[in-house]
């Protein structure tokens, strides 16, 4: 790790836990420097990110401070205990909200997108180009139904960051992190299963169980902490559950990262009651804390648990290139992904490994994790200037979503449909949901810079919800 990042770290550890208080402060350049024997550009490469974090506050002359302390709404009420397990439904709801594309006249503030207009992605756009214009035509033929070798061992060197040990052997590079669910679900569970899920849950995953004609078991799920480990063991009591899937680290949509301590005993409890556990982790990089949580997976030590990513979030959803590591759910995997797409397209495999190979990757996360930590806070105050008072809210630990809770009779449904012809879309809730639950709540994107623009388009959201909810 950098002097600097590690010298960022450690003042943030110190204001996030009372060391020093709102208003207080900071110590100056120069008292950093000889406090931990480092350079003066170290420390105040280190104040610029506190600075883009939100932490510390530069005034002219005087040094940096501790600004206040944020006020922030009341977190989302968890989610209740579920009755039995449903089929799932809500395709049109979702097909309304992927069919748009980015140069429809609409803001997306619904989409589940990163910021693709950072410079550091200008590295990848140089080995996309450089690939395209081999003479060889490395790019243009198939590669193993593995994926390619040198992205295998970039993704097993990047898992080390969770805790985990993958051999490249045992990784499987996908279309997207959507196939790897895809072919996780398929290997594991048969039409009519029962897969317990949390609740709220990526709609993606929900999606993929009705395609497969499986039904979904909601866990109650709590905005810090994560699933019900109790309400699991009663669920794994009263039904024959095949599958445990769920996003633990920077959570879709809640933003969560569970306690280390309940990813061991979710781990404990599978193995007791031999259920494997779909892990998706595709928002675990984006993590405001470092190091990055460790994973589920991480505990694994008899293969139950099938680890699921992809560079979609991290990086870019336009290369469509995710991977799984099924432990011991390999063979079952690799024929399910044969008969789904085959080979990964082999470019944008090549151009991720040259670009995570020459140290640009984690420069790239630095620079993503600091902007959505920023715009999150942002998110956060326009909602509470612009929604009407009550209204709840998420408080994520990375990625780029917000969750928010409106009064239990609001719909928005209706709300996304008065917002459309108005040039706004947000994610309606129920299309979290197996059985279309939350509808008195919506998910927005905070991934890019605040803009003038998106603070309209959130107060638009709001001033409408005012609207509804007056009539």
């Amino acid at each position: 790790m950098k002097l600097y990042i590690k010298l960022a770290e450690t003042l943030g550890e110190r204001i996030e836990h009372g060391y020093y208080r709102p208003g207080d402060r900071l110590p100056s350049v120069r008292a950093l420097s000889l406090e931990h024997g480092v350079s003066l550009s170290t420390v105040q490469q280190a104040y610029r990110i506190l600075e883009d974090s939100g932490l510390a506050e530069p005034r002219p002359k005087s040094g940096y401070f501790v600004p206040p302390r944020r006020q922030t709404p009341a977190l989302p009420a968890v989610s209740r205990a579920p009755q039995r397990p449903v089929d799932v439904s809500q395709w049109n709801d979702v097909l309304d909200l992927i069919k748009r594309s980015a140069k429809d006249n609409v803001l997306q503030l619904g989409r589940g997108m990163p910021d693709i207009t950072s410079p550091t992605l200008k590295p990848l756009l140089r080995s996309l180009g450089q690939i395209s214009r081999r003479q060889d035509g490395s790019g243009l033929y198939y590669d193993s139904i593995y994926g390619t070798q040198a992205l295998r061992e970039q993704v097993a060197r990047l898992a080390l960051d969770s805790g985990c040990q993958i051999p490249a052997s045992d990784i499987v590079i996908t279309t997207g992190c959507h196939e790897a669910l895809s072919v996780a679900i398929r290997s594991t569970c048969e039409p009519g299963d029962i897969v317990a899920v949390d609740s709220p849950s990526f709609h993606g995953a929900m999606q993929t169980l009705k395609g497969f004609g499986m039904k979904a078991l909601e866990l109650p799920t709590d905005p810090l902490n994560g699933i019900s480990l109790e309400a699991l063991e009663m669920a794994l009591e009263q039904w024959p559950i095949k599958l445990i899937q769920l996003t633990p680290s920077c959570n879709n949509p809640l933003g969560y990262i569970m306690p280390e301590a309940r990813k061991r005993a979710l781990v404990t409890l599978a193995q007791r009651y031999d259920v494997p556990i779909l892990e998706d982790d595709v928002y675990g990089d984006l993590a405001y804390q470092y190091p990055r949580p460790r994973t589920i997976k991480s505990f694994d030590a008899d293969g139950r648990v099938l680890l699921c990513s992809s560079f979609s979030k991290t990086v870019a959803p336009g290369i469509r290139v995710g991977w799984i590591a099924p432990g011991r759910y390999l063979d079952r995997v690799l024929h399910m992904k044969y008969i789904s797409t085959g080979a990964t397209a082999t470019q944008p495999q090549l151009a991720l490994a040259d670009f995570i190979a020459n140290g640009h990757y984690e420069p790239h996360l630095r620079r993503m994790r600091s902007q959505y930590q920023h715009s999150r806070d942002q998110m956060i105050d326009w909602v509470m200037r612009y929604f009407p008072e009550g209204t709840r809210a998420s408080r994520p630990q990375g990625s780029f979503m917000l969750w928010v809770e409106l009064p239990e009779d609001f719909d928005t449904l209706r709300l996304n449909r008065v917002l459309l012809p108005k040039g706004v879309q947000i994610a309606a809730g129920s299309i979290f949901s197996a059985s279309g639950k939350y509808r008195n709540c919506l998910r927005m994107n905070y991934s890019s810079k605040p803009t003038p623009s998106i603070e309209a388009a959130v107060r638009m959201v709001g001033e409408t919800v005012r609207e509804l909810m007056g009539e």
